[in-house]
């Protein structure tokens, strides 16, 4: 799956707005995650899962700015998120359907900080775009 030059360009020009933002939306993605999916807390058993803990905010971070290296190499994301692969199937053992949730609660925060961008065609782009960052995500679990 690719994605097309106009879905490329939706994903990069929303991701300007996103960055600004990135602190913020990563926490409330993880507490989203947390909230919804529940069973994602036991990769986490170390951290202060509380709202706004500054270990959630760190990681939200991390989690935002993994997202903004696979737009900024957006042809070529398999590049940008190998060692995150490696790491979440070699060392982390993450189960490789919690990407796909993650992906799910970042689209809704979307949604929710940005309701005029976040058109039909966007959510379409940013969806398409999210489930190649997933499958990238999980190449190593195969």
């Amino acid at each position: 799956m690719s994605l097309t030059r106009a879905e490329r360009t939706i994903v990069v020009s929303m991701w300007s707005k996103i960055s600004t933002q990135a602190d913020v939306i990563g926490t409330e993605t993880l507490e989203r995650l947390f909230s919804c999916y529940p069973q994602a807390k036991t990769y986490f058993p170390h951290f202060d899962l509380h709202s706004g803990s500054a270990q959630l905010r760190a990681h939200g971070s991390k989690v935002v700015a993994a997202v903004g290296d696979a737009v900024k190499s957006i042809d070529n994301v398999t590049s940008a998120l190998s060692k995150l692969s490696e790491l979440h199937a070699y060392v982390l053992r993450v189960d490789p359907v919690n990407f796909k949730f993650l992906s799910h609660c970042l689209l809704v925060t979307l949604a929710s900080h940005f309701p005029a961008d976040f058109t039909a065609d966007a959510h379409a782009a940013w969806d398409k775009f999210l489930s190649i960052v997933s499958g990238v995500l999980t190449e190593k679990y195969r």
